[in-house]
């Protein structure tokens, strides 16, 4: 049996980053070497350099191909007041069910909130504009765990929650969201709708690092995954195989799936941005081939595990006992990974979504 708390380290609150750096690249970033164990510190801005080094060619010379996931972030966040008792409640919008009447607009959604079992079927929520009026009310159809499934009298799709939504900042950010929010929470080539937390990799990534990254001849590709409410719970049970994650929907074109299928086959590294493309891709491979168009996955990665496709990981630094820690410790080794994390804690990382990262080849 593998514990939950085999992946348990400690860590000061004060290095849970709260804001994102003064500028975008400029974070420190931690380099990795899974054969060897050496670590060496530096900021992301130095990332190309890093990638064009010998060591990230191919036998035949090919130089690695990234991938990122580009997901955009719904401001799927709205903040409510029960009808009745005017207490607030704070939903986050997961999925759209797509099953509102089009006749009268009304939509359905699956929502996390905090004590859902509280809120009794039939309960009602009214939800307010910026200056107080009234922009849509919902109906409490069912309760599931800390699930709700909220009916609403009006269309809530992109459009409206862009209008009246709130970004969605994780639990561990224990501030109001600011206007800077706006941009930092999304990564600079976010380009489909649909996630709930963001891909927090890829938020360090700016024109100038993605355009150096090109100069170097190395290519990037791009596929989809849209965070889901996996991000947001923990591992519960004690043996971690017990576990279950949620269903996330994902997407590869045919010609990003085609490169990485001939990078494959040629011995071409992939690096993967994030622990989401890692999960995406690992979803995806089948016998040498990725599944093309929308697809869901529930993959939980956690040691052992044997990687089909990701040769390399540029990450963040990752919350105690979580499923996205279990992924790097299987990528690198749990051992090599909680000795990397005391590391990056006695040298004052800053941890999670607007924290530090690191590069593990």
């Amino acid at each position: 049996m593998t514990s939950r708390r085999d992946f348990s380290f400690d860590l000061p609150e004060r290095l849970i980053a709260q804001y994102p750096s003064e500028q975008r690249g400029q974070s420190r970033l931690m380099t990795l070497d899974r054969a060897t164990g050496e670590r060496a510190h530096r900021t992301v801005s130095f990332l190309p350099q890093i990638l064009a080094d010998t060591r990230f060619l191919s036998c035949s010379g090919d130089k690695p191909l990234l991938v990122f996931n580009n997901t955009k972030v719904r401001k799927a966040r709205l903040i409510g007041k029960q009808t009745v008792t005017g207490a607030e409640a704070e939903f986050l919008l997961l999925e759209n069910l797509k099953n509102y009447d089009c006749k009268t607009g009304r939509s359905v959604w699956k929502t996390m909130v905090k004590r859902a079992r509280r809120k009794k079927k039939g309960s009602s929520f009214i939800f307010f504009d910026k200056d107080g009026r009234q922009a849509a009310n919902a109906v409490v159809m069912d309760a599931q765990d800390e699930f709700l499934l909220l009916e609403f009298n009006t269309l809530i799709d992109d459009e409206w929650l862009e209008k009246y939504g709130l970004i969605p900042l994780p639990p561990y950010i224990k501030r109001k969201d600011a206007p800077c929010d706006l941009s930092r929470y999304q990564t600079i080539y976010a380009d489909r709708t649909g996630s709930t937390a963001a891909p927090t990799a890829g938020l360090h990534f700016t024109q100038g690092i993605m355009d150096e990254i090109t100069s170097f001849g190395i290519e990037s590709v791009f596929i989809t995954l849209h965070v889901g409410a996996g991000t947001f719970l923990p591992v519960r049970s004690e043996n971690i195989e017990d576990h279950v994650m949620h269903e996330e929907l994902f997407c590869i074109e045919d010609k990003t799936a085609e490169k990485i299928e001939a990078a494959k086959k040629t011995g071409r590294k992939i690096i993967a941005v994030g622990t989401t493309s890692v999960r995406t891709l690992e979803s995806a491979w089948n016998d040498g081939k990725l599944k093309r168009g929308e697809n869901k996955t529930a993959i939980f990665i956690y040691p052992p595990y044997e990687f089909k496709v990701a040769d390399a990981l540029f990450t963040n630094f990752h919350t105690p006992e979580s499923t996205l820690l279990m992924l790097v410790s299987a990528f690198a080794g749990r051992q090599l990974i909680m000795e990397s994390y005391a590391e990056a804690v006695k040298n004052e990382y800053l941890f999670f979504s607007y924290g530090d990262a690191m590069f593990i080849y």
